[in-house]
């Protein structure tokens, strides 16, 4: 795009690809919430699933899923993961693969934890009215944070992973799917939550090349400092 009284160009810092994967990311996300906010059949569905209790229909997979399912716990998976990017960082010599992580949780944990607030859905355990979307009753499930955290951490992850990037992909979207899945077997989230949680992980995904520059600048500093500090000893 030109800049009138200017030679030069604005470009736009992602691909036309990227752009309209984020594009559709968000429009699938929107869909999702609308649908929850004004009680579609897929609401219906949300009920339909839960009162079917998955977890009374197949009870012996049940303590192993409940194992699994910390594998999108936010505590334990970015405990393992800072690990992870310290070490890749050490291997690199750069500060970089933390960072990116930091970016990343922080994105998560403002876009996912704004969108519980205001919606206030309750989960099947809780649900008070049969058929309803139960909604603004101080419920944090929509969207669903183990979920999107299993997105974003394990997507993150494989954004770093390097030459093994295909295979941190194939990885990442295989814990997401798990888990998700696993979230409406054990009757926590509805069937709509999960597909926000989903969307708005690849959301904050395909966000992350945006802060780049930032990180890169930072990083450059961090790096820096660090030279100057060994130098000085």
């Amino acid at each position: 795009m030109r800049v009138p009284g200017r030679t030069g160009r604005i470009r736009c810092p992602l691909s036309r690809g990227h752009t309209i994967a984020f594009l559709v990311a968000a429009a699938c996300y929107a869909a999702v919430l609308t649908a929850v906010l004004t009680g579609s059949p897929l609401v219906r569905f949300d009920w339909q699933v839960a009162l079917f209790k998955p977890y009374e229909q197949w009870p012996r997979i049940r303590p192993a899923l409940d194992a699994f399912v910390i594998a999108g716990q936010r505590g334990p998976t970015a405990l393992a993961a800072l690990a992870w990017a310290v070490w890749r960082g050490g291997r690199t010599r750069s500060p970089r693969p933390p960072l990116v992580l930091g970016v990343a949780l922080l994105l998560l944990n403002a876009s996912v934890g704004a969108v519980k607030v205001l919606t206030g859905r309750l989960g099947p355990y809780d649900a008070r009215t049969p058929g309803s979307a139960e909604l603004f009753h101080g419920g944090m499930v929509l969207p669903s944070g183990h979920t999107a955290n299993a997105v974003v951490v394990w997507g993150t992850l494989a954004y770093l992973a390097g030459h093994h990037r295909r295979t941190g992909a194939l990885v990442a979207c295989v814990m997401a799917v798990g888990v998700g899945l696993t979230t409406v077997y054990l009757g926590t989230h509805w069937v709509s939550d999960v597909l926000g949680g989903w969307a708005a992980g690849v959301l904050v995904l395909l966000a992350l090349p945006l802060f780049e520059p930032l990180i890169a600048t930072v990083s450059a500093y961090v790096s820096a400092r660090a030279a100057g500090y060994s130098m000085g000893r």
